[in-house]
């Protein structure tokens, strides 16, 4: 046990990130890294290995997640129901004749990331299945699309005061006697990383340029129709659907949705009744999404029989397909679980915040930006956000427990470099919600926007320098925003490809991409 509460408690999630973008096999990573900390857990005891594997990792895994396991699964029949019904395929055709411009179909994307604020896994699923037909249309690649849904996931969800994220804030504070939700809200005009990425993806696609591994991969699929897709999302032409026939079961699904996180969390009856702000904060997202999507799903089913636009065998044959569509998500995030077990068990969070408390002495004003890089070196070890935070606020009250504002600028770099950390790691539960949103190989996906998280967190580390001395945001935002567009321009000049240099598009056959794929 001499390995736990020290640095080894990191390796076990070091290794498996190193292998996974080094090999692009995410499954076999996963499992090197779950069977490291499970050997560094049990002393290379064999049998006491194979039992933290099992009982001390999967097993709390699935158990623990088990409503997400639910909500994907009746997201992905869905999809499969939409498709199927050929509302995507007449949702694709509207859009193609709306929306003219590539430059326009990402920003829509970005738009609906947007609207969708109230959950990261539901915003992830439903803004990928929603504009996969668009953005095919208009040539752009999946790497693309997936990092503009990661963008406006987790970064909008942790600004979003009526969101789980908010709530998962708000209970770690509780914990501690501090109103969570005023907390949340007061650490918004600070949380730079997630504020400027929003300055970011905005001036990445009307400036229209990418760079890194992104350009390489828009270029491809502009230039040679290789959109970087898994396959399997074909939309199927049905001459009696309509936009309609896309547009409600989505609506719906939202609805029913926010509706299940608001009676969950005791919106229509018990200590939180009548106010949105406190039931999204009492709220149970494990609980409420599947909640919401078996109601909208079984709506979803009706419709389509009612419309004659599914047979009931059909239908069926749609829920086998949806839920098969899944199964790589699911396992990717039960892995990925099961490594944070392992890292928990080795004392990760004991030993990032003993590092914390040696370094707080002489490094008070520059202590948030300290603050920031340690949330983001453990955001993207352990691939949680939430863990993240959940480890670092009750040891950065204390430390400011003189200044408020200090205290206000702690909390939001902590929050900010959870956000940052694990947009960039790949046993990221966000991160493969992405992957699958946008169909495409889920280490492609992290490595080509990897260059973009590295930027913003570069630029949102040097605003925490300056928030921990200048200490007010309506100065330190703008100088943010005049940075990020700065730093854009000068990424364009120099290292920036563009697609409008390369002629005209491919034109892409649906049907002949994926009998490629």
């Amino acid at each position: 046990m001499e390995f736990v509460n020290t640095a080894w408690a990191l390796v076990p999630a070091l290794v498996a990130i190193v292998l996974a973008l080094a090999t692009k096999e995410v499954y076999v990573s996963l499992f090197v890294g779950i069977l490291m900390g499970a050997l560094l857990v049990a002393g290379f005891d064999p049998v006491a290995t194979l039992d933290a594997i099992i009982n001390d990792g999967m097993i709390p895994a699935v158990a623990d997640n088990a409503g997400i396991f639910i909500f994907l699964v009746l997201l992905g029949m869905m999809v499969a129901l939409v498709n199927k019904a050929g509302g995507a395929s007449a949702f694709g055709k509207w859009a193609a004749e709306h929306v003219t411009s590539r430059v326009g179909t990402q920003i829509a994307a970005f738009a609906l990331g947007v609207l969708i604020f109230v959950d990261d896994y539901f915003n992830c699923l439903t803004v990928g299945s929603v504009m996969r037909p668009l953005t095919d249309s208009k040539n752009v690649s999946r790497a693309k699309l997936a990092f503009i849904i990661d963008a406006t996931a987790a970064p909008i969800c942790m600004i979003a005061p009526v969101s789980s994220w908010a709530a998962a804030v708000s209970g770690v504070a509780s914990d501690l006697n501090v109103n969570g939700i005023e907390l949340f809200i007061n650490a918004i005009p600070f949380n730079f990383y997630s504020l400027l990425m929003i300055v970011f993806v905005v001036g990445l696609i009307f400036l229209n340029f990418d760079y890194g591994p992104m350009a390489k991969a828009e270029i491809e699929a502009y230039k040679n129709g290789k959109l970087g897709s898994l396959g399997g999302d074909v939309a199927v032409k049905n001459t009696r659907a309509s936009l309609w026939d896309m547009l409600v079961p989505i609506i719906v699904l939202i609805v029913c949705c926010i509706g299940g996180m608001l009676y969950v969390g005791g919106f229509f009856g018990g200590e939180t009744a009548g106010s949105v702000i406190d039931a999204f904060g009492n709220t149970d997202a494990f609980v409420a999404l599947p909640w919401g999507s078996l109601i909208a799903i079984t709506f979803a089913f009706l419709y389509f029989l009612a419309r004659r636009l599914l047979t009931l065998r059909e239908a069926s044959e749609s829920f086998a397909s949806g839920f098969n569509a899944m199964v790589p998500a699911i396992l990717v995030l039960t892995f990925a679980v099961t490594l944070k077990n392992m890292t928990g068990l080795l004392g990760a969070d004991v030993f990032v915040a003993g590092l914390m408390e040696g370094a707080a002495p002489g490094l008070f004003n520059l202590l948030p930006a300290v603050i920031f890089l340690v949330a983001v070196f453990l955001g993207f070890s352990t691939g949680t956000s939430w863990g993240t935070f959940g480890i670092l606020i009750p040891i950065v009250m204390p430390i400011f427990s003189n200044d408020p504002t200090l205290l206000i600028i702690g909390i939001s770099a902590c929050l900010a470099g959870a956000v940052a950390g694990d947009h960039c790691s790949p046993i990221s539960d966000t991160t493969v919600m992405a992957s699958a949103g946008a169909n495409m190989k889920h280490v492609d996906h992290v490595s080509t926007q990897l260059p973009y998280v590295i930027t913003m967190a570069a630029i949102s580390f040097v605003m925490f320098v300056i928030a921990g001395f200048v200490q007010n945001a309506f100065i330190c935002l703008p100088i943010g925003i005049v940075l990020t567009l700065g730093t854009l321009v000068v990424l364009k000049k120099t290292v920036g490809k563009s697609v409008k240099d390369l002629g005209p598009a491919k034109v892409i056959d649906p049907e002949a991409e994926a009998a490629q794929v």
